[in-house]
C-alpha cells in the first residue's frame, strides 16, 4: 500500500476512523432554495464514502433563521425537513464506511442572498472588504452589517449549540465542526480590523477569540463528552485571501492553546499551502505551531494537499489527519487511487478558474 501512514485506522475521541484522510468542507449551494439537502447532495457525498475517505466534513450548514445563512441554496439544520435530508446523507455514508462531521457556520457580515433576513450582522458596523461572490449568486459590494448586541451574541452561541445537538441526535452525524475560519462570523470577531468592539468581545486577542470559546463550551454541553467536536481556523478569508494574524507566531500559539484548553477534540488548520511558513518572518507552518501549542489535541491539515506525497508530508509535520479539497472533486476515489499508486486526475483549467482557485483559498 502506498503512503501507508495515511491509511492507519485512528481514533478521535471515542470514534474510530478507518484512515487519516478526510474530505474538506466545500461550499456547494446545491440544496433546495429552502435549505433542504436532497438526492443530488446525497449522491455527491456518497461517492466520497465509496471512494475510501475515512470521513467527510460537510459544507457549512447554517444554524438559525436570522443572519447565519451565507449563500443562496445553502443547506441548513433548523427544521425537520432539513434534518431528514441530512439523516439520509449520513446514513448512506455510514453504509459505505465513512464518518460524517457537520460543519456549522454563521455568515455574519458576509451573508448574501439570505432568505430570512434582508440585512447582515457582525461584531462591528464595519463593511467587509471585497465583493460578494457572484458564482454564489451575490453581486456588488457587501452591506455594512449591524453591530450585534450582547443579547444577540448570546442567541448566536445558543444557536450553534442547539444545531449541534440536532446534528448528532436527529441527523446522526458523528460529530460537529465549528467554522471559525475564512472570514465568517467567528473569524470576524477574531480579526482585528472587523472587530472594533470595546466590551468583553473585543480588544485583546483573548477577548476577540472569546465568542468561539463560548461556542465550544456551549456545544460540548449539548452534545456530551463522547461525540467528536472540532473547530476550523484560518488566517485567510474568502474576501481577504492574504490576511495574517497581526500577533504573528506568538498569537497563533495563544489561539491554538486556548482552543485546545476549551475542550475541542481537533483543530482543523487551513492555509493556501499548508506546508509553508505561516508568517513572513517565521519558519513554522500553522500546523507546526498548532502541534506545539496543543500537543494533546488532534490536528487536521488542509490546503494544497493534492497528492499522497504532499499529504503524507503534513503528517510528518505534526498533523494527525489531512483534509483534501479540490483534488477530491476530481478524484472522489482519491484514497483508493493513492493506496494503489494509480494516477490522479487534475481538475480542468476552466473549472479551476476562478471558482476552484477561490475554493482552494477558502478551504477553506
Amino acid at each position: 500500500m502506498g503512503h501507508a501512514s495515511l491509511f492507519e485506522a485512528t481514533f478521535i475521541n471515542r470514534t474510530l476512523f478507518r484512515n487519516r484522510i478526510m474530505v474538506a468542507p466545500m461550499t456547494r449551494i446545491s440544496a433546495s432554495e429552502t435549505g433542504v439537502p436532497g438526492k443530488k447532495m446525497q449522491d455527491y457525498y456518497s461517492r466520497f464514502a465509496r471512494g475510501g475517505f475515512g470521513a467527510i466534513i460537510t459544507e457549512g450548514i447554517y444554524i438559525d433563521q436570522t443572519w447565519s445563512q451565507t449563500y443562496a441554496f445553502q443547506p441548513g439544520i433548523v427544521n425537520e425537513e432539513q434534518l431528514s435530508g441530512w439523516n439520509n446523507i449520513v446514513e448512506k455514508a455510514h453504509q459505505n464506511g465513512a464518518r460524517v462531521i457537520a460543519q456549522l457556520i454563521h455568515a455574519g457580515a458576509l451573508s448574501q442572498k439570505n432568505i430570512y433576513c434582508p440585512d447582515s450582522a457582525g461584531p462591528s458596523a464595519v463593511k467587509p472588504r471585497g465583493q460578494q461572490l457572484e458564482f454564489y449568486h451575490g453581486s456588488g459590494e457587501y452591506r455594512t452589517p449591524r453591530a450585534l448586541s450582547e443579547e444577540q451574541i448570546r442567541d448566536i452561541i445558543s444557536s450553534f449549540a442547539d444545531s449541534a445537538e440536532r446534528a448528532v441526535s436527529d441527523a446522526k452525524f458523528d460529530g460537529v465542526e465549528i467554522h471559525a475560519a475564512n472570514g465568517y462570523l467567528l473569524d470576524q470577531f477574531l480579526t482585528d480590523y472587523t472587530n472594533q468592539r470595546t466590551d468583553g468581545w473585543g480588544g485583546s486577542l483573548e477577548n476577540r477569540l472569546a465568542i468561539t470559546l463560548e461556542v465550544i463550551h456551549a456545544v460540548r454541553r449539548k452534545i456530551g463528552a463522547q461525540k467528536v467536536l472540532g473547530v476550523r481556523i484560518s488566517q485567510g478569508k474568502v474576501n481577504d485571501f492574504h490576511h495574517k494574524w497581526k500577533e504573528g507566531e506568538a498569537g497563533a500559539r495563544t489561539i491554538f492553546g486556548l482552543l485546545a484548553d476549551a475542550g475541542v477534540d481537533y483543530i482543523h488548520v487551513t492555509e493556501y499551502k499548508a506546508w509553508l511558513p505561516a508568517f513572513e518572518n517565521g519558519d513554522k507552518s500553522l500546523v507546526e505551531l498548532a502541534r506545539e501549542a496543543a500537543p494533546e489535541t488532534v490536528i487536521i491539515a488542509n490546503g494544497g494537499l493534492d497528492d499522497g506525497e504532499t499529504a503524507e508530508k503534513l503528517l510528518g509535520m505534526g498533523a494527525d489527519f489531512v483534509s483534501i479539497g479540490k483534488a477530491a472533486l476530481a478524484n472522489p476515489d482519491w484514497p483508493r487511487k493513492v493506496s494503489s499508486g494509480l494516477p490522479l486526475y487534475a481538475l480542468p483549467g476552466d473549472i479551476l478558474s476562478p471558482i476552484a482557485d477561490i475554493k482552494e483559498k477558502e478551504r477553506i
